[in-house]
C-alpha cells in the first residue's frame, strides 16, 4: 500500500448490486473515489483533503474504495482495473473564480488541454487505461478551482471555504450511481469550512493574543 493511499471504507450495508450499474456495462458496482494532489503545494492538495474529509464524515459501502492517490502517476493503473465507476477529485484549472466547484463528465477530453495541475500523470494514466481496456465508461472528474499552487500546507481561504461543496458533490455523485453513504457523528466545527484557512490555525490564533 502506498503511503498516500487511504484505507477503503466498508461500514455501510449497501449492496454492491444495483440497477444503476447497467450504465457502466457491468452487473455490479465497484467504485473508485480517487483524490489527487500534492499536500505541499497549498490548493493542489484539495483533492487529497476532500477524500480525507469524505472518510472522516461518512461511511461508505464495500462497493466503494477511497484512495488518496497523492501525486502518483502510472502507479494508479492497477486501481482502475475492474471498476464500474471512477470519481476523480482534484484541483482543476477551468478559468473560473478560485473555489469554484466543477463537474467534468469527460475527463480525458478535458485534460487534453492540460488544465489540471497534474499535467503529465493523470492524462497519461487515463489514456493508457483506455488503451488497455481498464478504463470504465463512467469516469467523472470533480474539481475545484485553485487560487494558489505555491509551496504551503494551508489551502487558500477561497478553496477552504468551498471544499465542503466538493465533498457534498462526491456524496451526490455516489447517490446518483446508487450508493447511499451514511453520515457519521456531526463535526462540532463549522461544516462549511474545511481545511486550513490561512490565519485561522492554532498557531495563528496564539500569535494574535
Amino acid at each position: 500500500m502506498s503511503p498516500n493511499q487511504t484505507a477503503s471504507n466498508s461500514n455501510c450495508p449497501e449492496s454492491a448490486k444495483n440497477e444503476d450499474s447497467k450504465d457502466s456495462g457491468q452487473s455490479f458496482l465497484n467504485v473508485l473515489v480517487l483524490g489527487l494532489g500534492n499536500i505541499l503545494l497549498s490548493d493542489e492538495s484539495a483533492g487529497v483533503k476532500a477524500v480525507e474529509e469524505l472518510q472522516n464524515r461518512y461511511d461508505c459501502s464495500d462497493a466503494v474504495e477511497i484512495v488518496d492517490g497523492g501525486t502518483m502517476g502510472l502507479e494508479l493503473l492497477p486501481y482502475f482495473e475492474g471498476r464500474s465507476h471512477i470519481l476523480i477529485i482534484d484541483a482543476v484549472k477551468s478559468g473560473n473564480e478560485p473555489g469554484t466547484v466543477t463537474r467534468i463528465g469527460d475527463p480525458p477530453a478535458f485534460l487534453q488541454e492540460k488544465t489540471s495541475p497534474h499535467q503529465i500523470g493523470l492524462p497519461d494514466v487515463l489514456r493508457i487505461a483506455a488503451i488497455t481496456g481498464s478504463l470504465p465508461r463512467n469516469v467523472i472528474l470533480l474539481g475545484i478551482e485553485p487560487k494558489r499552487l505555491s509551496t504551503g500546507l494551508n489551502l487558500s481561504a477561497e478553496v477552504a471555504l468551498n471544499l465542503n461543496r466538493l465533498v457534498e458533490m462526491v456524496v451526490a455523485e455516489l447517490d446518483k450511481i446508487g450508493i447511499k453513504v451514511q453520515s457519521k457523528k456531526s463535526n462540532p466545527t463549522n461544516p462549511g469550512v474545511i481545511g486550513n484557512v490561512p490565519g485561522n490555525s492554532i498557531e495563528d490564533r496564539k500569535n494574535r493574543k
